[in-house]
This record gives C-alpha cells, structure tokens and sequence, in this order.
C-alpha cells in the first residue's frame, strides 16, 4: 500500500516513537494527524514538522478520539494508516515496602497503553472500513500498535507495563482475524530499549549500562528506527498479525 496520498492517524505523535513516525509518513506523501494530550502539544511547540497536525486528544476519550478520526477522515485524502504509540511506564512491585501495588496506577497503566490502544483502533477502523479498496484483493488500510518486549519478559517492577503490553500483543491476531473482513491489516511493534524523551533525564552511565544487555547494534534504538520498520510495515501488503520485535536480540533480565 502506498503512503502518497493517504491520511494517517498516529497516537503520541507529540515526541518520541509517535513523532518520528509522524515525520515520515508525512516525508512520504501522508496527510498525518498526530494524536496526543495537549501538554506534550504544548511542549513540542515549534518542532512539529511539514504535514503533521497536532490534535489534542486523549486516547480514553470516546468522544475525543471520535473527533479526531472525523477530522483526519475528512481531511480529503482517505484515512488509510492508524500507529498507535501513546503509552506510559510507571513502574512497582506488587509488593513493596510500602505495602500493595497501588490498583490506580495498574488501572491507569492498563487504562492508556491496553484500553487507549483498544479504543482508536476500533474507531479508526470503523473509519478506514468506509474506504474503497486500494487493490484487487481488497486492502482499505492498515493499524500498527505497538506493544515492548516487556510484554515477554517483563522485569521486577514492571507489573503493569508488561501487563498492558502483553495485552496489546495478544490483541493482534485477532485483531487481523476480525477486520480482515473490512480489508484491514493489524500488526504491533514490540520496542526494547529505545532512546526516547523517558530516558532524556537519565544519566550516561546508566545509559551505557543500558546498552551493553543488547547483544547487536550494541546500543539503545533509535526513534527513526521505530519509524522506518512502522513504514515497511504499511508497504509490505502481505505482512498481517504479526508482532515484530525491534530490540537489536535483547532478552530482559529480571531487572
């Protein structure tokens, strides 16, 4: 499937994973919606580049989000492409020395990264669905959603990150099995250890630490990196249900 031409929604497009793969598709030719919560808007303020609009929204938000697949739908270019990077990290231990995993952060975790996820793909797709096949076979679009490798080995601390995220891999499947019908494809990205604005305040050596657990390119991915893989994936026309892991061979361990 061609990018040319096409509309594209992406989630977290503010910075990050979001806003590099933002940068391509609209390098390629896309009319590209950036989704994200008007703080981090705020905060990207003049960086945003050629063919990206930011649009506020939270990714809980029905109605929200709603509004924001209308606007890239009707942007004169079909909605074809849906990224979902929005996500965050907290991290504890169900047990703690201050007692039980606190059920508000698991809940938000779970809430953003698995429901948020859940809530523009099936918007989006309902969008996507109303397009006219861009080849003999069927294709109207495809939604890339990104899940870590934490959702395989998720480390000490990581109960509710490798929860959402091994929610968002297990939705793949079926995913693609459901929307196969509409001629929508689904597949998720599962990042290690990427070199995003999280990491922007820690220290080099734990940066360097960081790096040297990645068996080959020994170093942290870059966002570009995200983006170019999620670009393939939207050319790549036979490539559905699949969960791709972006982690130069990392395995995590315990912590």
């Amino acid at each position: 499937m061609d990018i040319a031409g096409t509309s594209a929604i992406v989630t977290g497009g503010a910075s990050g994973l979001g806003a590099a793969t933002a940068k391509l598709l609209a390098d390629r030719g896309a009319t590209v919606f950036g989704i994200d919560l008007q703080g981090s808007i705020d905060r990207a303020d003049a960086d945003v580049p050629a063919g990206v609009t930011l649009v506020p929204a939270d990714v809980t938000d029905e109605g929200q989000v709603t509004e924001a697949v209308e606007q890239a739908a009707d942007s004169g270019a079909p909605l074809r492409i849906v990224v979902n990077c929005a996500g965050v990290g907290w991290a504890g231990r169900i047990l703690s020395k201050t007692g039980p995993h606190d059920l508000e952060l698991f809940r938000t975790v779970i809430t953003v990264n698995l429901l948020g996820t859940f809530n523009v793909m099936r918007l989006a797709a309902d969008a996507i669905a109303g397009t006219e096949p861009v080849d003999e076979s069927g294709q109207r679009g495809v939604v890339i959603n990104t899940a870590s490798v934490a959702a395989f080995e998720g480390q000490i601390g990581q109960i509710a990150y490798s929860a959402s995220k091994g929610g968002v891999a297990g939705m793949t499947v079926p995913a693609a099995r459901d929307l196969a019908q509409q001629g929508i494809r689904v597949n998720t990205i599962a990042p290690g250890i990427v070199d995003t604005p999280m990491l922007a305040g820690v220290a080099e050596e734990f940066r360097a630490g960081l790096a040297e657990g990645v068996p080959f390119p020994k170093r942290l991915a870059r966002p570009d990196e995200y983006a170019q893989l999620a670009g393939m994936i939207v050319e790549h026309d036979y490539l559905n249900g699949e969960t791709i892991r972006l982690d130069g061979a990392l395995r995590m361990a315990p912590r």
